[in-house]
């Protein structure tokens, strides 16, 4: 038999092969082209994508993988990934990992990576696992994504909610200072004002004498415990002036070293052409007064305090490199010591109110909040620097004024004990206290009309014949404020002086607690001297309202 094929035969088979081979084009073909929209996926992805082989190294990885890790592609290629993963900081392919893989699981969560480097990155990472046709593990294609700007961003978050935290916490004790501080010093008005009218009428010899000189002293502590919660608060009354910080400084050097001791050296490093600075010279004496104790009680035995001065600018790349700076010109006051200095815990809570490091009856925790509140009222900032067993240094920015400065005025030593004849109509809706400054201005030789209402003040004014010098009021009274009572009595007397008083001012004479401008004020409770002295600046002050 002929077993030769037919033509025909041959044909069919040529174009079996023919196809055959066209078949294999197209597949080899739709292989390129899918391998190539692979590597486009691969190296377009933000990810970074890598394959793991059974062993755990790398045997695919694109562009972005070596860009987190620091590697380049071909160093990749067979790196463990316990290189990029190492166990004690992330469980990236624990064996419990790699036991759900085996089981067909995928995986994701947050771990560490440690690039080429030695930087460590946050990244948030991704397994699936690749099984051959039976069904067993191969390895596994992993991703990872840079998470660090996220974690940056919840601990931003983090932070700032700590800090409204803490500006609701210091609202709230702000409102309570301020509620205390009007009824406090009313009823610390009445006791200091009668202890010391009291004193001086008595002998020395009294046997009660020493018990009423314990009572003002009680008092005088009190006043000033409820000073530094106004001051910590930002409701102390304050009246600002164009200062050189350098002489106000040099005024309280004498004082100072009174107050930290012999042991202690003072050191004064004052910059000689210091910017102005607009403040309350008595909020400059209660800051450094409060920072050179703070100061000495961390100093054990012989020590050293330094107090300087300098002009700083703060610029905005400056700004954004250091938290807590603010861009301007700043007048910077620095106190350092070289006592057992603070850890970070303690100076991440030395501005809370009632916070001690101290010993019980040491201190009352309010000497740094009132630093605080004193330059944040002032428009400021404050920075801390220090480490155990090594010191401690603040640093206080106040916002540099443009203003000239003006001549310095020596203080009238005499006007704090001189008397005066003018007639003056008190305005008090507390009657016990309206009742002892009636006392306390007739032993100044003044002729006084007392009110407890500005209603009663305003028939008084228009029922008395002679004159009225001066129209000294509480600034919050129910029916009309102070300030109110004034502006409708100048109507009629428009030479009319005017002295506010209170145990604080809200905001009738005062925003934020800085006297509006041209306003005389003398805070409760106020001594004997202290009111002869303020009386006399007021009605002896250039005519003007």
């Amino acid at each position: 038999m002929d077993r030769t094929p037919s033509y025909e035969g041959l044909e069919k088979r040529i174009q079996e092969l023919e196809q055959a081979e066209s078949d294999c084009e197209r597949a080899a073909k739709d292989l390129q082209e899918r391998e190539q929209q692979y590597r486009t996926i691969m190296e377009a992805s933000v990810q970074g994508i890598y394959q793991v082989d059974v062993n755990g190294c790398i045997i695919v990885a694109n562009a972005k993988t070596a860009e987190l890790t620091g590697y380049s592609i071909d160093e990749l290629d067979g790196l463990s990934l316990d290189t990029l993963f190492p166990t004690s900081k992330a469980k990236t392919i624990s064996d419990d990992n790699v036991a759900r893989l085996i089981s067909g699981e995928s995986i994701v969560g947050e771990n560490t990576l440690t690039r080429k480097n030695g930087c460590l990155i946050e990244t948030y990472f991704s397994c699936v696992p690749v099984l051959d046709e039976s069904g067993v593990y191969t390895g596994f294609v992993g991703s990872i994504l840079d998470n660090t700007g996220r974690k940056k961003a919840e601990e931003e978050r983090e932070k700032l909610r700590q800090q409204l935290f803490q500006a609701q916490k210091l609202e709230s004790v702000g409102r309570l200072a301020g509620g205390v501080a009007h009824d406090f010093n009313n009823i610390l008005s009445i006791i200091l004002g009668y202890t010391e009218m009291i004193l001086k009428d008595m002998d020395e010899v009294d046997p009660l004498f020493f018990c009423m000189h314990e009572i003002q002293q009680a008092a005088k502590r009190s006043t000033n415990l409820t000073k530094q919660l106004l001051a910590f608060a930002r409701k102390q009354t304050i009246a600002p002036k164009v200062l050189d910080l350098n002489e106000t400084i040099e005024g309280m050097l004498t004082m100072l070293r009174r107050l930290i001791g012999e042991d202690i050296d003072l050191s004064w490093r004052p910059r000689v052409d210091l910017w102005p600075v607009k403040a309350d010279t008595s909020q400059i004496d209660q800051l450094l007064a409060n920072l050179c104790v703070n100061a000495r009680d961390s100093i054990q035995g012989v020590g050293k305090i330094t107090i300087e001065t300098d002009n700083v600018n703060f610029d905005e790349e400056y700004c954004r490199s250091r938290e807590g700076y603010r861009l301007g010109d700043y007048v910077m006051t620095g106190v350092s010591d070289n006592g057992f200095g603070m850890d970070r815990e303690t100076q991440d809570n030395i501005f809370e109110p009632f916070f001690t490091t101290k010993d019980a009856g040491q201190g009352t925790g309010l000497g740094l909040a009132t630093v605080y509140g004193i330059v944040k009222q002032n428009n400021g900032f404050i920075n801390v620097y220090s480490e155990p067993g090594e010191g401690t240094t603040f640093k206080i920015y106040i916002p540099r004024h443009t203003e000239a400065l003006m001549p310095a005025q020596k203080k009238d030593s005499v006007a704090e004990t001189k008397k005066g004849d003018e007639t003056i109509l008190l305005v008090e809706d507390e009657k016990a206290i309206l009742r002892m400054t009636v006392m306390m201005l007739e032993r100044l030789g003044y002729t006084v009309l007392s009110a407890s209402s500005p209603g009663e003040a305003v028939k008084i004014e228009k029922s008395h014949s002679g004159k009225i010098d001066l129209l000294m009021t509480d600034v919050v009274m129910p029916g009309m404020n102070g300030r109110d009572l004034s502006r409708k009595l100048f109507q009629t007397i428009p030479d009319l002086k005017c002295l506010f008083m209170s145990g604080y001012t809200a905001n009738v004479i005062a925003h934020r607690g800085v006297l509006d401008e041209g306003v005389q004020f003398i805070q409760k409770p106020f001594s004997l001297h202290d009111l002869a002295a303020k009386i006399r600046e007021v009605l002896e002050q250039a005519k003007g309202h």
